[in-house]
């Protein structure tokens, strides 16, 4: 394992709580804060392995920084899938669904789909103070942020129907809210797109979009002014869902790129749908960021040329290594609002799980930090001038970089005066450690050495205080 990538995707029963971990180098001391992170933990139960990598049990990773020293917690979700694996039986969600002919009966008696999973292993989000894990499920587990203690299942006050909904909400604080969107299925399918106000924990409806599949969908952007859904050709069939060979929801998801990829513009205050041009098929998980200028909408993302990507994340395929797919390309969309859209390339290596600094979110930004994916036996970090369109990277060989997030230093004057935070998995020493970098010259100022090797996670926020 200890020279293997394989270390990511292997479970941990461990769980330290505020465990202070070695540092090498020097973190500055104007970093105090909480990163909490999200992601699978743990893989098998009662003699069977999820299929695949999204459907690890939820464990939440917290870093606290303070005074350059940093501590290390990490706990397990106490969900209902967690109380089922520990009894030995797997919970279906995203690739893996043990139930078979049991899970169709079970929608036939209840005259409807049987309860969602509440394995809540994506993303992190805090609504009316409280702080919650998030899936593309419809429940979520609130979590203490100190102790990551579960303390429950987390509901909105509002009816908003949702069958799948977003684990990526658009945090953009000059608005002071937080902006989503859920998939409602049946004969006429809908994207409900809404915002919640900071301090809130309802939804309020911007609009009902009515969806063509409907696609799945991962993430979403905003600007000041607009909200912009990607629709990519992957369908899911909901007739599907009723086989009993299939899987869970990889198995539900149909590539038609006859149908090319829809771009759903909506005015954030009026609701209206303002622009749905379509352009030549590709799929996306993550947007980088978007803003509006003089000619219309900037929508940055990272897109692949086709699904294959998600079949690709099986831990059947991931065990013989990361899958030969096409990477994900760092790509402009230039959207007048008559419908012409423009496509440019700003970063020819693969990249994935983007980011830009908080307080550029909605406007326009700069830079773009993400996961260097091109590398032989290593995933790196970038970042990428998106108006110079030149790159900075960083690697090194053994090395597995997650997700970075860029935190600006208090007081910053410019878009990357600060900080990148990112995990990484050192084969080598079979250890994960957190790294600290310069955001403006990716210079590494410190590595963290956890207590172990975490398995690859997801995403996650930084907050200044909780």
């Amino acid at each position: 394992m200890a020279d293997s990538h394989t270390a990511g995707f292997h479970s941990v029963q461990t769980e330290f709580s505020d465990e202070a971990v070695p540092v090498e180098g020097t973190i500055p001391a104007w970093l105090s804060g909480t990163l909490l992170r999200n992601g699978p933990g743990y893989f098998e139960s009662g003699g069977e392995r999820v299929n695949h990598w999204f459907d690890g049990l939820a464990m939440l990773r917290r870093y606290s920084f303070e005074d350059g020293t940093v501590r290390y917690t990490n706990r397990f979700l106490r969900t209902e899938a967690y109380a089922d694996a520990q009894a030995g039986d797997l919970s279906g969600q995203f690739g893996t669904d043990a139930g078979g002919w049991r899970r169709v009966l079970s929608w036939l008696r209840s005259l409807g789909p049987p309860t969602p999973t509440d394995n809540a292993n994506v993303h992190v989000a805090r609504f009316d103070g409280e702080y919650v894990a998030l899936t593309e499920a419809p429940r979520r587990v609130a979590f203490d942020p100190e102790t990551l203690a579960t303390h429950g299942e987390f509901t909105f006050d509002d009816d908003l129907t949702e069958h799948i909904t977003a684990a990526h909400l658009v945090d953009d604080p000059s608005r002071e809210e937080w902006v989503g969107f859920t998939t409602e299925f049946g004969l006429s399918p809908q994207y409900h797109i809404y915002r919640v106000p900071q301090g809130s924990r309802t939804r309020e409806l911007i609009t009902t979009v009515d969806a063509r599949g409907p696609a799945y969908i991962h993430d979403c952007s905003v600007t000041d002014t607009h909200v912009v859904l990607v629709e990519s050709p992957l369908v899911l069939s909901v007739w599907r869902a009723l086989a009993p060979w299939n899987e869970g929801v990889t198995d539900l998801l149909d590539w038609r790129p006859a149908q090319g990829t829809r771009i759903l513009v909506v005015d954030r205050d009026t609701g209206g749908l303002v622009a749905d041009p379509v352009v030549d098929a590709a799929f996306t998980f993550h947007h980088v960021n978007a803003y509006t200028d003089d000619d219309g909408i900037v929508l940055d993302l990272v897109e692949f040329p086709d699904a294959s990507i998600v079949d690709a994340m099986s831990l059947a395929d991931l065990d013989e290594g990361f899958p030969a797919v096409p990477d994900a390309a760092l790509t402009r969309y230039r959207i007048s609002l008559d419908g012409n859209v423009e496509r440019s390339r700003l970063y020819d290596g693969g990249m994935e799980l983007p980011r830009v600094a908080r307080p550029v979110v909605g406007r326009e930004h700069r830079y773009a930090y993400g996961q260097a994916t091109d590398r032989e036996g290593a995933n790196g970090l970038v970042k990428v001038d998106c108006q110079e369109t030149v790159a900075r990277e960083w690697w090194e060989r053994g090395v597995y970089v997650e997700e970075p997030i860029p935190v600006q230093r208090p007081g910053a004057e410019s878009e990357d005066d600060g900080v990148v935070l990112a995990t990484a998995l050192d084969t080598d020493r079979g250890q994960t450690m957190l790294l600290v970098f310069d955001a403006a010259t990716l210079e590494l100022l410190a590595r963290a050495w956890l207590p172990h090797a975490e398995p690859f996670g997801f995403h996650g926020r930084y907050f200044t205080a909780l």
